[in-house]
């Protein structure tokens, strides 16, 4: 018999047919048995466990007992010992013994190095949970040592997990487990470690260095402490690396390197002396194998963007924001100031970095212009390139990768072959005339070995004579080298097996790879089929992905072309990636968005791809429904802006057929309106096709039914502040309040918040802000809690109740970073400062200096704005009039004036300025700060005189302006 007690108590046979109990007296009395079993339990402790209020007789007690004992029947003897019972059974058939045994036993195995047992072991032990410890006890006071006891065991072993599939290389897919466990627990330091090492093992320095400093203020506010030295040291060592190097590290390599150490030194050396190195060659050479061996050993931090997934140059510039862990944009609507270019530029711009970008032969020109620029604008930044091509720059130079010596290129093919066929040997002679045959090309050389398993050496020399029509070669052009690696290609090719061939050209329509299932569901093939491509090196795989190198893809992309099976599959293909972001998007608008975004941002390669074949064609409709499905992802991964151009080319084709959008499509038709609005270029997209995108949008969620994507109703709010048509948005919003669409409804109680706040009815805009707060809660979305919070912490700050103020806004700063959304977090951190300097002038510049090292490191010039408006404050209160008007004056010179979110910033630097005019007598200075802080304040709406009484304008400019 089993018995379970982490969750509700119950009770199973050996077959697995559970034990009926009875009512909840009968499980409080079994649970409070079996916490110890085999020990005497007292019967007041027993009394108690029934019966918290302590009304229970002795009579009572004993009867229950009774009835315990016959549902039991003989497999469990409950004894009376002394003045109490005990339950006689083995510890091991109780859950709760059972998993400390197990958790022991992997917390041992952790320690002695074993992570792989630990991790198996672990899990056994906290599968066995079904809810949270002693369920059926929850009443009884008696029992809660002991729960509160058994939660934290789980918690430590959920920490030794997690450990474990760290050192077992999977960081990345513990970070938003991570994240969901940190806010629950801010003050469990080890927790903290676990997501900093996380973070900076998957290249998120900044996050990591941003969870030490929410942890260290969580401790010093709760606990009046400092962190651990354990914590602190770890701090250290990650400020010791620079902040670059850790995403988009060099892919783990499973083979040896053969063959090139001289040459992996030379290069090295060669960056230090030069900052643009370019490695050329033909492909299969071993370009990127060298250039993987030479970030290994630089000694600066090291950032490796693979560019082989990029269909076209317009999206370098976001795989280079994604490899360095930089959004786009923040969770609040807009193009945030900077071009993407720009953005990079500014966040590398005094870091100490070894860029490699892999692969650029087929967006050389892109290539060469985004390093050009970069190495301008980044003097402490060199660039390791590979490529077909040179980049052809200034300053560029080039190191020729050539094919393996011969005995090189011996060694190389034995430890292959050694890979797939164990105790290999042959003679050296015929193994040096297979290569040579293959003129000794790395990838050629691989491709040849794997096929060791079914051919003897000598065999496969005399088929490759056949195949190459030749027996040894020597030297010879790239373009002939190219010739030979496509022979042995397609004699490889040749030796699949139909199941195999039909796999691998049809894997190409993958980009930037794919899962075992995945596969499965466009391909129609299986594991088998994939493991054996593995096998026979034609697709490589690691961390849950396969991958086609590109020499090999293209070869099989020509195959799917003569199997006449593209545009099915490409059909099978798009068909997937809409099913994925149609299942996820739901999901990341609720408390499983931490482990939604992840699936989706590996996948998003796919996702572009997809996109852009719907663009090509153009498949209007199925372009739309792409877009509006990923809408959700790309606003909240920050990305919108790259899908902006092919959002815009949709919309043009949308023109072409007469402006409507297709039928039953309008609100996906607004969705892309939204996205290609969000482009540098979009405020001409967005003026011609606002108006119809307003109707079809008003259409979608006018009826009983709510529409599809109702985040579209916010961003379409956001969109349009400030704007003309703010108060038919607003009204569009306002009125789902009773829509049966829960986030709608959260969404619209935010937005009618701010009808009464303009109104300076500030008591019915807290009440109508909290509401959407437990709105987004209740639903587990971080992002629209954060927007609630920020906004009650306004009111309150407004109010005078900087406290609260504080704490509503430390709770959004959680959300945030929860998301890795770091800007938004710069943007919180200032005001978190604006509600501390009037109390506490030292802790707000603490805030307003981390905004600034933040943003900086994120190439946010919006957000180093505002943390130098903020400074400027704090010089301004110092008595330094010179420091805040140069503060002022360079944070006027970093907005963007056409976005909504520089606002704020704009209008309290110029009410700065202004005061500083009025404090030197500049009487007539200062009125024309004044008044251009309120020509600025205008844009916000009717919260405009409210802000500008916030910021202490004379009362003139204040009614002024309530008067327009």
């Amino acid at each position: 018999m089993l018995f379970g007690i982490l969750g509700e108590t119950r009770v199973w046979h050996e077959d697995g047919v559970e034990v009926p109990l009875g009512g909840p007296a009968r499980r409080a009395l079994l649970t409070q048995l079996l916490v110890c079993p085999g020990e005497v339990v007292s019967a007041d402790r027993l009394s108690d466990a029934i019966d918290p209020a302590g009304s229970l007789s002795a009579h009572a007690l004993q009867s229950q007992v009774s009835r315990l004992r016959k549902a039991l029947g003989s497999k469990a003897a409950i004894e009376q010992a002394g003045a109490g019972y005990r339950i006689m059974v083995a510890p091991d058939d109780v859950d709760a013994c059972r998993f400390e045994r197990l958790a022991g036993e992997g917390r041992a195995a952790l320690r002695a190095g074993d992570a792989e047992r630990a991790v198996v072991r672990l899990r056994e032990a906290l599968g066995l949970w079904r809810g949270s410890a002693l369920a059926s006890l929850t009443e009884a006071e008696t029992a809660r040592p002991a729960a509160v006891r058994l939660e934290e065991q789980r918690l430590g072993a959920l920490e030794d997990r997690i450990e474990g599939d760290c050192r077992t290389g999977a960081p990345r897919s513990v970070v938003p487990e991570l994240r969901e466990l940190v806010g629950r627990h801010p003050l469990r330091e080890r927790l903290a470690g676990l997501l900093m090492r996380a973070l900076s093992a998957e290249g998120a320095q900044a996050a990591a260095l941003a969870v030490f400093e929410e942890t260290r203020r969580h401790l010093a506010d709760q606990l009046g402490a400092d962190p651990s030295a354990e914590l602190v040291a770890l701090h250290r060592e990650l400020l010791g690396a620079d902040p670059s190097a850790a995403p988009a590290a060099p892919p783990a390599q499973l083979t040896a390197f053969v063959g090139r150490a001289d040459e992996v030194a030379e290069v090295a050396g060669l960056l230090r002396a030069a900052r643009l190195v370019t490695l050329v060659g033909p492909g299969g050479v071993g370009k990127t194998r060298l250039a993987v061996e030479v970030a290994a050993v630089a000694a600066d931090g090291v950032r490796f963007v693979e560019l082989a997934p990029l269909h076209d140059g317009a999206g370098l510039p976001q795989a280079l924001l994604g490899a360095f862990g930089l959004r786009e944009n923040g969770l609040t609507l807009g193009n945030s100031g900077p071009a993407p270019v720009d953005r990079l530029a500014a966040a590398l711009s005094d870091q100490r970095l070894l860029l490699v970008l892999d692969n650029c032969e087929h967006v050389i020109d892109d290539v060469a212009a985004l390093a050009a620029r970069l190495l301008a604008r980044c003097p402490r930044l060199r660039v390791l390139a590979t490529s077909r091509e040179p980049l052809g720059i200034t300053g560029e130079h080039l190191w020729p990768v050539r094919p393996l010596d011969g005995d090189s290129a011996v060694r190389l093919f034995t430890d292959r072959a050694g890979a797939v066929r164990r105790g290999f040997t042959a003679d050296p002679r015929v193994v040096g005339r297979i290569c040579a045959a293959v003129d000794n090309l790395p990838l050629a050389i691989e491709l040849v070995a794997a096929r060791v398993r079914a051919l003897d050496v000598d065999d496969l020399a005399k088929r490759l004579d056949d195949v190459l029509e030749v027996a040894a070669r020597g030297s010879r052009a790239a373009a002939e080298r190219h010739r030979t690696l496509r022979s042995v290609v397609a004699w490889s090719w040749a030796l699949l097996s139909d199941a195999e061939q039909q796999a691998a050209r049809r894997f190409t329509v993958f980009a930037g790879g794919a899962t075992a299932e995945s596969a499965r569901q466009v391909c129609g093939t299986d594991v088998a089929a994939l493991e054996s491509l593995v096998d026979k090196s034609l697709l490589e795989f690691a961390d849950g992905r396969y991958r086609m190198l590109g020499t090999i893809g293209a070869y099989a992309a020509e195959q799917l072309d003569a199997a006449g099976e593209r545009e099915s599959v490409q059909n099978a293909h798009t068909r997937w990636v809409l099913e994925l972001l149609q299942t996820a998007d739901p999901h990341l608008r609720r408390s499983e968005q931490l482990e939604w975004m992840p699936l989706l941002e590996v996948e998003h390669s796919n996702f572009s791809a997809a996109l852009r074949r719907a663009v090509e064609e153009p498949e209007v409709a199925t372009g739309l429904r792409l877009l509006a499905s990923a809408s959700t992802y790309v606003w909240i991964r920050g990305v919108s802006a790259s899908v902006a151009p092919q959002a815009a080319a949709l919309l043009e084709a949308v023109e072409a057929m007469g402006g409507a959008p297709p039928a039953d499509l309008g609100e996906e038709y607004a969705a892309c309106v939204l996205l290609a609005a969000a482009g540098v270029a979009g405020r001409p997209v967005w003026e011609r096709h606002r108006a119809t995108a307003g109707k079809a949008l008003a259409a979608a969620w006018s009826g009983e039914q709510p529409g599809r994507h109702p985040v579209s109703l916010l961003l379409w709010m956001m969109r349009n502040a400030g704007g003309a048509d703010a108060q038919d948005a607003f009204a569009l919003v306002s009125s789902q309040r009773d829509c049966s669409e829960p986030w709608a409804r959260a969404a619209a109680q935010y937005v009618s918040g701010f009808g009464p706040l303009g109104q300076e009815d500030t008591a019915l805009a807290a009440r109508t802000f909290r509401t959407a707060a437990e709105g987004f809660r209740a639903l587990g979305d971080r992002w629209g809690t954060a927007l609630a919070l920020d906004a009650l912490a306004g009111i309150a700050g407004g109010r005078g109740n900087h406290a609260e103020a504080v704490a509503l806004t430390d709770e959004a700063l959680t959300h945030t970073e929860q998301l890795g959304a770091l800007e938004d977090s710069a943007d919180l951190l200032v005001n978190r400062g604006d509600h501390r300097i009037g109390q506490d002038a030292a802790t707000a510049r603490a805030d307003y200096d981390r905004a600034a090292t933040l943003a900086r490191r994120i190439g946010s010039s919006t957000g180093l704005a505002a943390a130098l408006r903020g400074l400027g404050d704090i010089a301004l209160l110092n008595a330094d009039p010179a420091e805040a008007g140069r503060l002022y004056g360079e944070a006027l010179e970093r907005i963007d004036p056409h976005w909504v979110k520089s606002l704020g910033t704009r209008v309290r630097a110029l009410a700065g300025l202004g005061r500083l005019a009025e404090a030197r007598g500049d009487t007539a200075e200062a009125r024309t700060r004044y008044r251009e802080a309120a020509e600025a304040a205008l844009r916000m709406g009717p919260a405009a005189p409210a802000v500008l009484r916030l910021l202490g304008l004379p009362e003139t400019v204040v009614e002024a302006v309530s008067h327009r």
